[in-house]
């Protein structure tokens, strides 16, 4: 379970991953177009941060039965990870 931390601004949600079942929650990013340097990403892309461990966070995009998140940065750009949702909630 990655919860936020207590200092962190206001949560928009939360969301269990499917496979394994762990819980994550996650609020907007300050910075959604953080990877539009690269030309196959325009817009804003990753407008959520998830948090997976303490006080670590990775920028995501969280639908509702699906959530793309970064887990590694190339030479090509963003690595993606597609995690599928079994149970979302909304603060």
């Amino acid at each position: 379970m990655a919860l936020a931390p207590i200092t962190t601004k206001t949560i928009l949600g939360g969301f269990a991953e499917k496979e394994f079942g762990h819980n994550f929650e996650y609020v907007e990013s300050d910075h959604p177009d953080v990877f539009n340097l690269y030309s196959s990403y325009e817009g804003e892309q990753f407008p959520h941060e998830v948090f997976v461990g303490c006080d670590q966070s990775r920028y995501a995009r969280v639908l509702k039965t699906v959530a793309y998140v970064v887990v590694d940065e190339d030479e090509n750009g963003p690595v993606i990870e597609k995690w599928n949702i079994r149970h979302t909630w909304q603060r």
